[in-house]
């Protein structure tokens, strides 16, 4: 009995997850010392956060070039999770930022919204670092669980209501599909580790056709792609934006995102490279049909937040190409792209705070008529933001997705990256049009509600030097998402 606890307190070593611990203290901290906080009294948990997301950065970067392995190796705290965390950490300081003020103007100002964010976080932190389907599987849950309640956190409002019961109902049913997958695999395999299933599938490559281990693939597949928000998987994702409160809705559309691209892109790496050709042409048809469904869908909308939520079923599409590449730049960029679509899709969501009013008003396309005239410095601002999400130099936009569309091509995908370009142009309608009324439309409104909370503008002035300096230098950190890839 003495020697199994002694290889357990071996196996432990918290360096591996000591980011999310962080995070996770600073939380239940958090919630704790709310208590004692009078209602209405958020600025101490908006400080308390913040300063455990900058000691949780800290600890995180400490672990590049230096990877942890713990809990029998079922956490990895490698280059690969520490640069997802940075980008997680980012797409939750940027949120929290924003939010203070929008929760007063909405007349929501609650501390336990901010321990919330840091759960979330942490949760994406463990699936990232995740080498084990266990780990993944708990990760998604303690990050899902939280985004069911931030979802679903204006009480008072019929439409957070059903965007907190739609995801939660949805994401249920999508995580039954999950584990299912899970269990057929560790039925073939007999293991739940990444590395283990890999090997043992690649030495008894007689089951790699069996029923099993092809249905374990699709039905994991499903769980992962749900959150992604990727066609024929999205129908949650319109009404669950437009529905959650828009600091939500940016966050959701960043961090957790880039969770299930890391968990997913880990576990077909790891698991399933013997199967290579088979989930490359099933995520080719999927990244085609949700770059398509996104963008075509989204030129009929009038509601700009709904608009930017079938704008990211698109982006999840042009990411899909990386996995499709499978090659060293199509995984870099898909590292890569998730941390600048974190600047230029929360960079956005950010001005729609500021030009909204309360109870989610004037976030249609006539609502942003004249703003580039009335209010010329969030005009700019969001004409940044518009140019990355288009993809046009010499914004992040464009790096990333010449990323992306240079790892299909080097892999022979031409055609999947003729398709992605196209789309590209075609996204250019609906973002053209936001600017035509900021630019080309007379007001109807004069704005004089607009004011400007320090911490809003921090997070716009933040996400645009993001957009422009890695659409400008972006090779400092296009090595590092290299050195990061397996």
């Amino acid at each position: 009995m003495e020697n199994l606890v002694q290889i357990a307190l071996q196996n432990v070593n918290l360096a591996a997850i000591m980011p999310s611990l962080v995070l996770v203290c600073f939380g239940m901290g958090l919630l704790l010392i709310n208590v004692f906080l009078p209602r209405g009294t958020t600025r101490p948990a908006v400080w308390i956060s913040l300063v455990g997301i900058v000691v949780t950065a800290v600890v995180t970067v400490q672990g590049w070039g230096n990877p942890q392995y713990g809990f029998s190796d079922a956490v990895a705290l490698d280059n690969f999770a520490t640069f997802f965390n940075v980008t997680f950490l980012l797409a939750a300081a940027l949120t929290i930022l924003m939010s203070d003020d929008y929760l007063r103007r909405e007349g929501y100002a609650v501390n336990e919204y901010y321990p919330l964010i840091l759960f979330t976080t942490a949760g994406a932190m463990w699936m990232a670092s995740g080498t084990d389907m266990m780990t993944i599987f708990l990760g998604l849950e303690v990050m899902s669980i939280s985004l069911y309640v931030l979802a679903g956190f204006f009480r008072g409002q019929s439409a957070s209501n059903e965007a907190g019961l739609k995801y939660f109902l949805l994401g249920a049913f999508s995580t039954g599909f999950l584990l299912y997958g899970m269990a057929l695999i560790y039925g073939v395999t007999g293991s739940t580790r990444l590395t283990e299933i890999g090997a043992y599938l690649n030495s008894h490559s007689s089951l790699l056709a069996n029923p099993m281990t092809l249905a374990g693939l699709v039905l994991l597949s499903i769980g992962f792609l749900f959150k992604l928000g990727a066609a024929p998987f999205h129908m949650w994702t319109p009404d669950v934006y437009q529905g959650a409160p828009t600091p939500v809705t940016a966050f959701m559309s960043a961090g957790p995102k880039a969770a299930a691209f890391a968990a997913f892109l880990r576990t077909l790496e790891y698991c399933f490279f013997g199967l290579k050709p088979e989930w490359s042409a099933m995520l080719w048809v999927l990244a085609v049909l949700t770059m398509t469904v996104g963008n075509v869908i989204a030129i009929s909308q009038t509601n700009i937040k709904r608009m930017l939520a079938y704008s990211s079923i698109s982006h999840a599409g042009y990411a899909l190409v990386g996995l499709v590449a499978a090659n060293e730049i199509g995984y870099s960029g898909v590292l890569f792209y998730m941390l600048a679509y974190t600047f230029m899709n929360i960079g956005a969501f950010a001005v729609l705070i500021l030009v909204g009013k309360q109870g989610e008003e004037n976030l249609t396309l006539e609502g942003f008529a004249g703003l580039g005239y009335k209010r010329p410095l969030l005009g700019v601002a969001m004409s940044v933001f518009l140019f990355a999400l288009m993809g046009l130099p010499p914004t992040a936009g464009f790096a990333g997705k010449f990323y992306i569309f240079a790892g299909a091509v080097k892999a022979g995908y031409i055609w999947l990256a003729i398709i992605g370009v196209l789309n590209s142009a075609v996204s250019l309608y609906y973002y053209l049009r936001v600017m035509v009324y900021m630019y080309f439309r007379d007001p109807t409104e004069d704005y004089a509600w607009i004011s400007l909370p320090v911490s809003v503008l921090a997070t716009i002035i933040l996400a645009v030097i993001g957009c422009l300096y890695l659409g400008i230098l972006p090779n400092e950190v296009m090595a590092m998402a290299k050195t990061a890839i397996f």
